[in-house]
């Protein structure tokens, strides 16, 4: 893969970098809205749905050259989002499914096992998210847009497609009424 590295004036990354945001703040709407609890019987649902749209923006900053800033350090970019909350009321929401294994990296020799839990999963996605957020809303598209490829490849992307995985397979439990994950 090519590094791409760009002087901030670029008009095609400006659009890029929007049409991300706009996904970004999708995904964050929906995850808040759905960790309210308003409608606990869809979670499961609109959580499928909202990250299978999220790793689609995923694959395209994937699918890119890395975006280098000319700037070769990160401006602040303010305070880290809270995400405390958000966990405590997707775990409280999830708490039959909250826990589940998955294989981290399937390349590694011998693959293993490890224990995920999706509130943690898709809270940690949220605040990568936001911080990229708080860079876009800055005036600093650019920057946001590093900032949620590099998350994307070092952290979310992993833990998006492995709440993926398990909220697929709640879904499928649940239409095929195989017992232990249907209730």
């Amino acid at each position: 893969m090519s590094e791409l590295v760009v002087d901030g004036s670029s008009d095609d990354l400006s659009d890029f970098a929007a049409e991300i945001a706009d996904q970004v703040e999708s995904f964050v709407i929906a995850v808040r809205e759905v960790a309210r609890g308003a409608e606990p019987g869809g979670a499961v649902s609109m959580l499928l749905l909202e990250v299978s749209q999220l790793l689609l923006a995923g694959g395209r900053l994937g699918a890119i050259g890395d975006v280098v800033p000319t700037e070769r350090w990160e401006p602040d970019a303010g305070p880290d989002p809270d995400i405390d909350e958000l966990r405590e009321r997707l775990a409280a929401l999830l708490a039959p499914i909250d826990r589940y294994v998955e294989v981290f990296d399937p390349y590694e020799t011998p693959p293993s096992a490890a224990n995920f839990v999706l509130s943690d999963d898709l809270a940690d996605v949220t605040g990568d998210l936001l911080h990229g957020l708080q860079h876009y809303q800055a005036g600093r598209p650019i920057e946001a847009l590093w900032w949620w490829q590099f998350s994307y490849v070092s952290h979310w992307g992993t833990h998006a497609g492995a709440a993926l995985r398990a909220l697929q397979s709640v879904v499928a439990h649940a239409r095929l009424d195989v017992e232990g994950l249907a209730g």
